[in-house]
């Protein structure tokens, strides 16, 4: 992998510190999903969870090593040795499986096992060593790097390196460093430390001051060659470094950066959108690189620029990271084969149910909207529930004005037809009332969010909803042109899958505290 010297690793941990931002909670299924688009896409590693967390976790790690083909699959794990010994178990059946143990570095942190510098010298070489001892890929982490005396670090660094860590990284934690800083921290390591020649430095930068991207490209130019990253910058707080946004900086301006990575920069769109839905958090509009607008052109000076020649105000071309060309191709009178063929055109492979699922709901669209865009067809795809589920709409008429909302609602539970009326302060406060008096639950409502799919008065309406049922968070998504009716629909997949993991999963909360590690 390192044979070339200005090659970058991208290590994406999505599905570890990505899935840590509070509500970002996905189901088995989805993790194993997007790891293999990951995979696929040419991720070189694949932080796939914290194995001892939870036996959920656990599970899903094992699986992802499994069925992985070309990344390395690497779990994460405290520096104590039962956490290691669960982390190797989990990843050990992988091709090419990678243990990441970690420790705080800094005062701060120092202080939560409450360990003298030399107590966590000691800690750092016996876990480490007992992790090589297992598996011949081990990475290291100092958490909170950045905030670590200087002198201290070195030494911790170094003694890693002995114990047989092959990749060091050094985390800004809390998102506190600045560019020229991160570029002279890791080369004054990399000058400084004994044996750092033989080891690959890596960065995991967060967003705390909006800079893990810079922070993350400058820790390269000053000799990192794996940077830390999620899809959409996915993560604590603020979130992490973006893997769109690092990989395509380097693509772009490979002038002044003269390195690159192994990604298959034409599947970013697809993968942002699977994340974006499988997580319940939108992008933002003017996100870089994968934001509805990061290809828009509004102004007048923009827009006759464009006409005349698109390099005027476009650095990047749509299709470099999957984006269609075409916007109006399907109407109601498109069949199955032209649905199926846009669906591949915009990066989505679905099977022969899914495929005639989507066409149903594609042609009852069709009949309601004047213009179909390829986000309206996304979104159908991303909506889409499962036809088992013990919870399903069946019907929803709303009544509202002036006065309060009523709302009668007909849902299929498990498998019987029933109905209720409930009123409420607006329709949307009436039907999740109409839903709870059929559905009885404890689930507070963290979150509900709609954004307009598409521009126009009969434009579908996304609605996302967040869930939380002791201790357990469901996210669900639908589309459709009425925003009540998909706010019905998100409403009901929450919980349906709140029911599923209650049921199959209930213990799969995780036990553990592990907020804000690296």
């Amino acid at each position: 992998m390192m044979n070339d010297k200005n090659r970058v690793v991208i290590f994406d941990t999505t599905l570890r510190d990505g899935e840590q931002s509070p509500g970002a909670t996905m189901t088995h299924d989805e993790k194993l999903e997007i790891a293999e688009l990951l995979d696929d896409m040419g991720v070189d590693v694949i932080e796939a969870g914290f194995p001892i967390a939870s036996e959920g976790d656990f599970r899903a790690v094992s699986e992802i090593a499994e069925r992985s083909k070309d990344a390395v699959i690497c779990g994460l794990a405290r520096a104590q040795l039962p956490d290691i010994d669960r982390c190797w178990e989990a990843v050990k059946n992988a091709g090419k499986p990678r243990i990441h143990t970690f420790i705080g570095t800094s005062p701060l942190h120092r202080a939560i096992p409450n360990l003298t510098k030399d107590e966590m010298a000691e800690r750092i070489e016996q876990t480490v060593t007992h992790a090589r001892n297992l598996c011949d890929n081990v990475q290291w982490s100092p958490m909170d790097a950045t905030r670590t005396e200087w002198d201290y670090l070195c030494r911790v660094v170094e003694i890693a390196i002995k114990s047989g860590a092959t990749t060091i990284n050094i985390p800004d934690t809390v998102g506190y460093t600045a560019p020229i800083e991160s570029a002279d921290l890791i080369r004054r390591l990399i000058e400084t430390v004994p044996g750092a020649d033989e080891v690959i430095f890596a960065t995991h930068c967060h967003n705390d001051l909006g800079m893990a991207t810079a922070n993350s490209l400058a820790a390269v130019e000053g000799g990192a060659r794996q940077i830390e990253c999620t899809i959409n910058g996915l993560g604590e707080r603020a979130g992490n470094t973006a893997l769109e946004e690092v990989v395509m900086a380097l693509k772009v301006r490979n002038d002044i950066m003269p390195y690159h990575t192994g990604i298959d920069t034409k599947k970013i769109m697809h993968i942002s959108r699977r994340v974006s839905t499988v997580s319940g958090f939108p992008v933002q509009f003017n996100k870089a690189i994968v934001g509805k607008n990061a290809f828009a052109h509004e102004s007048g000076i923009h827009q006759d620029g464009m006409l005349k020649n698109a390099e005027t105000f476009e650095i990047m071309r749509p299709e470099d990271v999957g984006i269609s060309g075409t916007s109006l191709p399907l109407g109601k009178h498109s069949g199955r084969a032209a649905l199926r063929a846009k669906l591949k055109e915009l990066g989505v492979d679905v099977g022969d149910n899914q495929l005639k699922d989507i066409f149903v709901r594609f042609k009852d669209l069709a009949d309601r909207k004047k213009e179909v865009f390829d986000d309206d067809i996304l979104a159908l795809v991303s909506a889409s529930g499962d036809g088992d589920d013990a919870l399903q709409l069946v019907n929803l008429h709303v009544t509202c004005g002036t006065g309060p909302a009523e709302a009668t609602l007909e849902m299929e539970i498990d498998g019987k037809e029933e109905s209720a009326t409930s009123e409420g302060d607006g329709p949307v406060d009436a039907t999740f009332k109409a839903v709870r008096m059929l559905h009885p639950n404890k689930a507070r409502l963290q979150l509900y969010q709609v954004h307009a799919v598409t521009e126009g008065t009969d434009a579908q309406a996304t609605v996302s909803v967040r869930l939380e049922e002791d201790g357990m968070i469901a996210t669900g998504q639908s589309a459709d042109t009425d925003t009540v009716v998909a706010s019905a629909k998100a409403y009901i997949h929450a919980l349906n899958r709140l029911i599923v993991r209650r049921g199959k999963t209930g213990k799969d909360v995780k036990e553990i505290s592990y907020r804000d590690v690296t």
